[in-house]
């Protein structure tokens, strides 16, 4: 292990810019990860702002560069994009391939501490004191200027990682997230698996909590979610009121738009990218 050691897989010319998929040896995670990083062609010219986009269950670094359309509107903008895999790879713990909804493509974006998962899966510290300080240092991006969003187990990813995090983003989006883990299956799962059953310590990572738990506004400035209303998982997993009135109770703006028909799937957050990525580029526009 060289942790830090950045290795190019590939590289493509694209809207002028350059999509790159990298692997790196995390001190972390102990274990080689891969994520993915669009520039745009302003990064020739210095730092840029970037948004960190977290993707959801079973996705890989790949998912979000491939389907989402992003890059168009963010070469515009002059947004570099950033986007890691869902799991340690390879950690090799017994069962941890044998959930599409736990394990490996799911690691839910915290760091686990019951054993056997808590000496890979750390993927909360893996982004924060790993991954993008070592972009930092590697790639022309302005680390005062940075934004995160993401997808279902990303958007709750993102929010709990905004709201654990607050001096390190400066903007949180999100599309059809998992608004309140400690209340759905598919939160309880993962965290009675990497938590373990105590569940007062669930909450530290349940966004509607975290935000009720906030003594004023954490991003004045905003916060978006978009939700369709076709969405199979909405009723059962998603619970956008409940983050939406916990917003309400501290006084957070929150733009939440529900939409009739859109379903869960990459077709709907293509559908509202661009408003995603003017959300955080108007919040980056400057460092103060």
């Amino acid at each position: 292990m060289n942790p830090g050691n950045l290795t190019l897989l590939s590289e493509h010319a694209c809207f002028d810019g350059v999509q790159r998929f990298y692997q790196h040896d995390s001190r972390e995670i102990g274990l080689p990860m891969r994520f993915s990083v669009f520039l745009p062609s302003q990064a020739a010219l210095g730092p840029v702002p970037a948004v960190l986009y977290l993707a959801g269950l079973t996705c890989t670094e790949e998912t979000f560069m491939v389907k989402a359309g992003a890059q168009a509107r963010a070469a515009e903008l002059g947004l570099a994009l950033i986007t890691p895999d869902t799991s340690p790879r390879g950690a090799g713990v017994a069962g941890e391939a044998e959930s599409w909804d736990f394990g490996v493509g799911a690691g839910f974006y915290l760091d686990a501490t019951l054993p056997p998962w808590a000496t890979h899966y750390r993927m909360e510290s893996y982004i924060t004191a790993d991954l993008l300080p070592l972009l930092a240092k590697a790639l022309p991006l302005d680390a005062e200027r940075l934004g995160i969003f993401g997808h279902s187990m990303g958007g709750h990813g993102a929010l709990t990682l905004a709201l654990r995090h607050p001096g390190l983003f400066k903007s949180v989006s999100a599309f059809a997230p998992i608004c309140a883990p400690t209340q759905c299956a598919w939160g309880r799962k993962a965290f009675a698996g990497y938590l373990g059953a105590d569940e007062s310590g669930w909450q530290r990572h349940d966004a509607s909590v975290l935000m009720r738990q906030s003594q004023k506004a954490p991003y004045p400035d905003g916060i978006l979610i978009d939700q369709g209303l076709g969405d199979k998982f909405l009723a059962d997993q998603l619970n956008p009121a409940l983050f939406e009135a916990a917003c309400s109770a501290v006084g957070q703006p929150l733009t939440l738009r529900r939409h009739a028909r859109y379903d869960h799937g990459y077709y709907f957050i293509a559908s509202f990218m661009a408003d995603h990525l003017a959300h955080h580029a108007k919040a980056l526009a400057s460092k103060g």
